[in-house]
């Protein structure tokens, strides 16, 4: 079943029935990458544009795997090597890739609403890989599918999104993810971290980690923004590790079941201590594995192909 968009900008502009579109497609894509020829001709003869013009390693990485196991040609632009370091703004950037007559364009930008302004301006398909502390839906789909696997059906799970809120894109893609999937979800950090609006988008506050720790499914770390941050938004890092970083003895009072997720980078020591990253637990190496099955899932769905999914 196609999606009901041509675009994926943001999580909240998907259904349910897109949402689980998108993890189905992906469980059948995912054995792809277990292949010794880890290719199917799917998104043969199409052009996918990543176009980062923000720092990125595993989504960047994560999405030009996707598209060339799915046997699309790829173009990377980064900000380094694009005339946006020469003041071309973005509405002539889009007429320029429209001009190549490319079929999808992924874009990671500092600017939130970023990718929605590129729709506007392009006939491809636009995928928001981050834009600014808006979105970053791919991210809130491949942890889905990850918690998924190792949970089954997360409805009336409980998972607790733990540090920077207030910075995080990825912390609002999940909100609402999660809340589509009918899990409840609870943030959790110090009051200057955590906005108002998560509420409105369904999510409850505590500020009390050690409070919820016992009662959640999933434990998700964020990684503290420390170079977003203004004064007086947030705690000494000494009295953050304290108070709302994970380490062993807080793990412990966990239920046996519960698993560990980050969207990395992780900070051990910070949000996350060595210990806890490294235990089996945690699910940020799953994270990257379902990230490109996920992604291969949204370029097909997207894009269209000239076969099955091989």
């Amino acid at each position: 079943m196609p999606l009901e968009t041509k675009h994926l900008l943001a999580i909240k502009n998907l259904s349910s029935q897109d949402i689980n579109t998108i993890l189905e497609t992906a469980d059948s894509l995912q054995e792809v990458s277990t292949r010794d020829i880890k290719k199917v001709p799917t998104l043969r003869g199409r052009t996918i544009v990543n176009l980062f013009l923000e720092p990125s390693t595993r989504t960047r990485t994560s999405f030009e795997l996707a598209a060339k196991r799915l046997s699309a040609d790829t173009v990377g632009i980064s900000k380094s090597s694009s005339a946006v370091i020469k003041g071309e703004s973005l509405k002539d950037t889009a007429k320029t890739l429209g001009a190549y007559n490319v079929d999808a364009v992924v874009i990671r930008h500092p600017a939130p609403g970023a990718a929605a302004y590129l729709a506007d301006y392009m006939d491809a398909s636009i995928i928001n890989a981050g834009d600014g502390a808006h979105e970053h839906p791919t991210q809130a789909l491949l942890d889905l599918f990850t918690a998924n696997q190792h949970l089954g059906s997360l409805k009336g799970k409980k998972i607790a999104i733990i540090g920077d809120i207030y910075h995080s894109r990825v912390a609002r893609s999940n909100i609402l993810a999660f809340s589509k999937m009918g899990a409840k979800v609870l943030v959790v950090g110090p009051p200057g971290l955590i906005p108002k609006e998560v509420e409105k988008m369904g999510a409850q506050v505590s500020y009390d980690f050690d409070e919820v720790i016992p009662e959640v499914d999933i434990i998700y770390m964020l990684r503290i923004q420390l170079e977003r941050q203004q004064q007086n938004l947030f705690l000494s890092v000494r009295e953050y590790v304290k108070r709302y970083g994970l380490n062993s003895k807080r793990l412990a009072r966990a239920k046996d079941c519960v698993v560990v997720m980050h969207p990395g980078p992780m900070n051990r020591g910070i949000e996350i201590s060595a210990e806890v990253a490294d235990m089996a637990k945690n699910l940020v190496t799953d994270q990257v594995s379902s990230g490109v099955a996920v992604r291969m899932a949204v370029l097909y769905l997207l894009v269209g192909g000239v076969s099955g999914l091989g």
